[in-house]
């Protein structure tokens, strides 16, 4: 067992987390729940990480100068995230592309910025725009494109209860909003088979 004393929001959190247990009918005294109200507020603060994050402390620098102008794309990038209607957990993916000019973002950058706002309470469309306008911040880019594709738990585990719909949202910045075929490039490219 650790003898690490949890933060004071760590404790309040987890006062409330054995509220809810309580709530609900459970015995927070159970040996199986004892730890469970600190263990779920530190996950939850794990969870909701990105509010203690910038962009510029995510990015750290990780410009560089390039002569590329051709798209740059990131396919894959998983994110998790939590509905701020339910919270509970969505699940997918997000496909980041940029055109450079003049500078290109360090590859992993594009996941931490991913991370850094899925890593809050999240409605889909709002995390999809919110990277897009990061990305575009930071590399001053001739265009952005960013597509998710998620499934929500919010709607598999209650409610409708469907379990093989995915939520796709996207959002195009710049040349990916201007032009057809550079939005059909990158469309294509995301959904092109491995």
């Amino acid at each position: 067992m650790s003898t690490e004393l949890p933060n004071a929001a760590t404790q309040a959190l987890a006062a409330h987390y054995q509220q809810i247990l309580q709530g609900l009918g459970e015995n927070p005294e159970r040996e199986g729940l004892l730890d469970t109200p600190k263990r779920a507020a530190k996950a939850m603060q794990y969870l909701c990480n990105g509010y203690h994050k910038s962009l510029q402390e995510v990015v750290n620098g990780a410009l560089f100068e390039s002569d590329n102008d051709e798209m740059v794309i990131v396919r894959d990038i998983e994110l998790y995230s939590l509905c701020e209607h339910h919270l509970l957990p969505f699940i997918g993916k997000a496909h980041v592309a940029y055109i450079p000019t003049g500078k290109v973002l360090g590859l992993s950058k594009v996941a931490r910025i991913v991370d850094m706002f899925a890593r809050r309470l999240q409605i889909q469309e709002n995390l999809t725009r919110q990277i897009a306008e990061a990305v575009q911040e930071v590399t001053q880019a001739a265009g952005v494109a960013v597509v998710i594709e998620a499934k929500h738990m919010c709607m598999m585990m209650r409610g409708v209860e469907k379990q093989n719909s995915v939520m796709s949202s996207s959002v195009m910045l710049g040349a990916f909003r201007e032009s057809c075929n550079t939005r059909h490039e990158f469309l294509q490219l995301i959904h092109r088979s491995n």
